[in-house]
């Protein structure tokens, strides 16, 4: 026997047996990535079991923020301390404020575009109410008032848009 016929010998042992182990390496490779994906959409069901009650608490803290910040209820239940408008404009301003800072944690459960609308709408609120604070014809805290509303009645408040984005967002998640 020469070393040709040897090696000639050991090839067809080892050829089969090379390939025998790739095939089994391969689909070993592909039972361990179904096994893992497995396992990842698992714990991504049981994730988004224990976050679901909180996601949905937080769209109930933000609907609850823009109806406490709405001008119209906002007016009121923070009367005016005085006369002066600006005094009043400010005093609105930093209820607004207060009642933002208490749920901005809730920001890390909302995505970013309905976090955009709900500080659109607070921003706006603070907006209508500073441009009011301005006009000339306003001269007192409750002429500021009755032209916020006067206002109210001709155009949507913010807080209703943002709360109707809010709704469908939230039909289209469930």
């Amino acid at each position: 026997m020469t070393i040709e016929d040897k090696l000639l010998e050991i090839a067809a042992y080892t050829l089969p047996a090379l390939i025998t182990g790739g095939v089994a390496f391969v689909m070993m490779q592909k039972f361990y990535n179904s096994e893992e994906s497995k396992r990842k959409y698992e714990l991504l069901r049981e994730n988004q079991k224990q976050s679901l009650p909180i996601r949905l608490q937080a769209y109930e803290r933000m609907v609850l923020l823009l109806e406490r910040i709405n001008p119209s209820q906002l007016l009121i239940r923070v009367a005016p301390t005085g006369k002066n408008k600006d005094d009043y404009a400010t005093l609105l301003s930093h209820h607004i404020q207060t009642e933002f800072e208490h749920n901005l944690t809730q920001q890390i459960y909302l995505t970013a575009e309905t976090w955009d609308i709900v500080l659109k709408a607070k921003n706006s609120t603070v907006q209508m109410i500073r441009k009011n604070a301005i006009r000339e014809d306003v001269a007192d805290a409750d002429k500021m008032r009755e032209s916020i509303m006067i206002e109210l009645t001709e155009t949507e408040a913010p807080s209703n848009i943002a709360i109707s984005y809010l709704k469908e967002e939230l039909k289209r998640v469930f």
